[in-house]
């Protein structure tokens, strides 16, 4: 499991509000925002009464420009299909790009629904709600 996933902004405040918007179906929150021991500005996002998983944008540490990833992702689970539909359209009335319509995803098994999208500075995001999460 991991403690965190941290990508890049050129624009913090807009990259912000994106995910304030995208990641709120799901149940996250801002739960930090600044900066700490002379890292780079920053947000974070995590479940209400949590820490960790914490999903961060900054600053790049090395001060050089922000750039999206080629191959990464970032997936994030989603309640119920209903939630997994209202990130995806949140996160395109914030300023995202469609990475992939939602729908059920049946060869990755019974339950997978799915949809894709950019953020602003086209990190792409994952959203999913997978049977096997849910004991289904």
């Amino acid at each position: 499991m991991f403690s965190h996933v941290m990508v890049g902004a050129r624009d913090l405040a807009r990259l912000g509000a994106f995910h304030d918007s995208a990641l709120a179906p799901l149940g996250n929150q801002r739960r930090w925002e600044g900066q700490e021991d002379g890292g780079p500005l920053g947000i974070g996002w995590a479940a209400p009464g949590t820490s960790m998983p914490t999903f961060f944008v900054q600053d790049p540490f090395d001060r050089g420009p922000a750039s999206a990833g080629n191959g990464g992702m970032a997936a994030f689970l989603a309640p119920s299909p209903d939630a997994m539909r209202a990130a995806h359209a949140a996160g395109l009335a914030a300023g995202g790009s469609d990475g992939g319509a939602p729908g059920e995803r049946p060869h990755y098994g019974r339950g997978h629904y799915g949809a894709h999208l950019r953020n602003p500075e086209g990190n792409k995001l994952h959203v999913v709600r997978r049977g096997d999460s849910a004991g289904e």
